[in-house]
C-alpha cells in the first residue's frame, strides 16, 4: 500500500497563531490534519469517548496546529483492523486494544492485560517508570508503530453468564467471547473462546452463538444492554485485573513531526489516559447500582474449583507464550520483575486498607 504523506498543513489565520504548550510561535502556522481510527462505535461510551478526548487535547495544546478526525469502528476500517490500517498508513493513528493483534504480536497481550496481574495503578507505575513503554515501543517499532497508553478500563469484570456457575464442571464446552491470554487459560479448562468485536456481542448472546461473554464492566455493559441476554454478572474479576486501551500513531508519521509536536502527542496521551481511569471508577459505580437495583442483575463470584483452575491455567499459557516468542519473554520478565516489587507496598497500603474499612463496617 503506499505510503500516505504525513504533514498535511494549512495556513489556519490569526487565530490559530496563538501560542499553547509546547507550541513555538514561528510555527504556529502551520496545521496537520489526521485520521484516527479505532475499534469502537462512534461516540461509545468511554472508549470512544476517550478517543474523541484524546484527539480534542491534542489540538487544544497544540493550539490548533494540529487536528485528529475521529472515525468510529466501520467508518474507515473494521474494528480489528485498525493495527494493520495505522501499520499501513491507510490511517496515521489508531485507538484500541493490544491484545486483538495476538495473532500478529504475541508480545502484545501484555500491554492490556495480564491474568492474576498487576491492578491499574501498578500497571501505569510498569509504563511510566518501569521500562514498560520503552518495551512496548521496541516491539511495534518493528511494525512501524509507535503505542502510547491511551486509557484504562480498570479492574474488568468476569463476564456475563447464561447459566449459574456452581462447579468447574458447569464450565464445560461454554462458548465465551474473552480475548487474550485470559481467553487461552479459559481454553485450556475446557472453554471455547472467541474473539469478536464488542458490538457483536449482544447479537452473538442472543442467538445463543455465544453461552457467555466478557466485554469491560458495568458502564459499558450497560450500554451494550447486555443484562438483556445473561441473567448472571461474574465479579472475580482475575482476567482483567487492568486493561491498557492503546493508542497508535504510524511511525512515518511520528517521525515526520516536529518535536514540540511530539511533546503534545504524549502529554494528550497521559491526560487522556489518567482521564478515563477516573471516568471508568465514577460511572462503573452509577452502572452497577442500575443493574442490580433497577434490572435485578444476579452477581456471582466463580467458586473456588474455577479460580484455582484458572490460575494454573494462566500460568501455563503465560508460560506458552514466553517459551515460543523472544519478544514475549523480555516483556514478561519486565512485567513479572515490576509485580514483584510493587506487590509489597500494594499489600500493606491499598490491600490492607480496603481490608481494614472492610473489618469496621465504613
Amino acid at each position: 500500500m503506499q505510503r500516505r504523506r504525513f504533514l498535511k498543513t494549512a495556513g489556519i489565520g490569526a487565530a490559530g497563531a496563538v501560542a499553547a504548550p509546547f507550541v513555538s510561535t514561528a510555527k504556529a502556522q502551520e496545521t496537520i490534519t489526521w485520521d484516527m481510527v479505532t475499534s469502537w462505535p462512534k461516540n461509545f461510551p468511554a472508549l470512544g469517548t476517550g478517543a474523541n478526548d484524546f484527539a480534542e487535547r491534542i489540538e487544544k495544546l497544540s493550539a490548533g496546529r494540529m487536528r485528529i478526525r475521529v472515525h468510529g469502528a466501520g467508518e474507515l476500517v473494521p474494528a480489528l483492523e485498525v493495527f494493520d490500517a495505522v501499520a499501513a498508513g491507510t490511517a496515521e493513528m489508531g485507538h484500541s486494544a493490544s491484545y486483538y493483534w495476538r495473532g500478529k504480536v504475541a508480545a502484545s497481550q501484555f500491554f492490556t492485560a495480564v491474568p492474576f496481574g498487576m491492578n491499574t495503578t501498578e500497571t501505569n507505575a510498569w509504563l511510566y517508570h518501569g521500562g514498560g513503554q520503552e518495551l512496548w515501543d521496541e516491539v511495534y517499532a518493528k511494525h512501524n508503530l509507535k503505542p502510547f497508553p491511551v486509557g484504562n478500563t480498570g479492574t474488568q469484570m468476569a463476564g456475563w453468564f447464561k447459566k449459574e456457575i456452581n462447579s468447574l464442571e458447569d464450565m464445560q464446552g461454554l462458548k465465551l467471547r474473552l480475548p487474550g491470554l485470559a481467553g487461552e487459560a479459559m481454553n485450556g479448562i475446557g472453554v471455547t473462546t472467541v474473539n469478536m468485536p464488542g458490538s457483536e456481542i449482544f447479537t452473538s448472546m442472543q442467538t445463543g452463538v455465544l453461552d457467555a461473554a466478557d466485554w469491560v464492566g458495568p458502564y459499558n455493559d450497560l450500554a451494550f444492554g447486555l443484562h438483556q441476554v445473561a441473567d448472571y454478572y461474574y465479579t472475580s474479576a482475575w482476567n482483567e485485573p487492568s486493561a491498557i486501551l492503546e493508542g497508535t500513531v504510524n511511525l512515518d508519521a511520528w517521525n515526520a513531526l516536529p518535536d514540540d509536536l511530539k511533546d503534545v502527542v504524549r502529554e494528550a496521551a497521559m491526560a487522556a489516559n489518567l482521564a478515563m481511569v477516573s471516568e471508568f471508577a465514577y460511572r462503573n459505580a452509577q452502572a452497577l447500582d442500575t443493574l442490580v437495583n433497577e434490572h435485578e442483575v444476579q452477581l456471582r463470584s466463580f467458586p473456588d474449583d474455577v479460580m484455582a483452575a484458572l490460575y494454573d491455567s494462566s500460568k501455563a499459557a503465560i508460560q506458552a507464550q514466553v517459551d515460543s516468542d523472544p519478544d514475549s519473554a523480555k516483556v514478561y520478565e519486565s512485567y513479572l520483575a515490576f509485580q514483584k516489587l510493587v506487590r509489597p507496598f500494594s499489600d500493606v497500603g491499598e490491600y490492607a486498607y480496603l481490608k481494614g474499612r472492610e473489618a469496621v463496617g465504613a
